[in-house]
């Protein structure tokens, strides 16, 4: 794939694509994304960190927009003032090849379902009650499979569904022929992703003034 700002600008045009919100703006060396969600109003994403960041953390006073940044915490948390709250450590990670997955097969008493929208593919993993288990997302764009909200509900762990999911969304995307795969993980997901064969890209680092409610 291409150079930092761009693998940072597929992925965050991926994740607009899946939460279906209008594409990133250009903002001085970094992007802008309108969200319009009470909890996260808009979010301004950098893939280094440089003076834009910090003019924009002295001189945004509302609550719930987010400044992310492709840095660790530690080049910025003590040059920034006191009012920003650090969220939880994020990972850019990339997977330029298909992913690693060990012979498996779906855990019984669940099936399938396929929706899309937008370029976006979902796949839902449901039990045998009709509860969603799992659920996942793949967004194509540019030449990047964007992965985003995969999520398997706290009493279905343990199965092998995430894995599993991950498959199909992959197929889908090899299908349209999209081999570049982007997601951001959380601490929990970054090790599922490692051992799928992704490698952390970079540290994905986010602060935002929270809500007096």
């Amino acid at each position: 794939m291409k150079d930092k700002t761009e693998i940072v600008k597929s992925w965050l045009k991926g994740w607009c694509l899946s939460r279906e919100v209008a594409f990133p703006v250009q903002y001085k060396s970094g992007f802008n994304v309108f969200v319009g969600d009470e909890k996260q109003k808009e979010r301004y994403v950098f893939p280094d960190l440089n003076e834009d960041f910090f003019q924009l953390a002295r001189s945004i006073d509302e609550p719930c927009v987010y400044l992310k940044v492709s840095t660790s915490p530690d080049q910025f948390i003590g040059s920034i003032p006191e009012k920003w709250q650090l969220q939880a450590q994020g990972y850019l990670m990339t997977c330029f090849h298909p992913m690693i997955f060990p012979e498996t097969s779906l855990a019984e008493g669940y099936h399938l379902e396929f929706s899309e929208y937008n370029t976006t593919f979902v796949v839902r993993i449901v039990a045998e009650n009709g509860e969603q288990a799992s659920i996942g997302r793949v967004s194509l764009i540019d030449d990047a499979a964007v992965y985003d909200r995969i999520i398997t509900e706290i009493e279905h762990q343990r199965k092998g569904l995430a894995s599993f999911l991950l498959k199909e969304l992959e197929k889908i995307a090899l299908l349209k022929g999209f081999h570049n795969n982007l997601l951001v993980a959380t601490e929990e997901g970054k090790l599922l992703y490692e051992n799928l064969g992704w490698k952390v890209y970079a540290l994905h680092s986010s602060i935002v003034i929270p809500s007096k409610d």
